[in-house]
């Protein structure tokens, strides 16, 4: 699963961990499905295309919490 995830990470040109790995594993049974189907041969190639990013492979960047100023007079920002 981490070897999977690593070469998909290298494939859209992320670090590795911007990549789920439970996403990884729930979209095996999309792929199995599209290449019982014909549609798709390589996971790798399968979970990088730009019309699976649906599957949620890649974590979104979340905002940096800012700290909490606990002080009498706290600075207006």
């Amino acid at each position: 699963m981490i070897d999977l995830g690593d070469a998909v990470a290298d494939e859209l040109s992320l670090p590795f961990d911007r990549i789920s790995l439970e996403m990884i594993f729930r979209g095996l049974y999309h792929f199995s499905v599209a290449n019982d189907k014909g549609k798709a041969d390589d996971p790798i190639k399968y979970f990088a295309a730009p019309e699976n990013q649906d599957l949620g492979m890649v974590k979104y960047l979340r905002k940096t919490v800012s700290k909490l100023d606990l002080s009498p007079f706290p600075a207006p920002s």
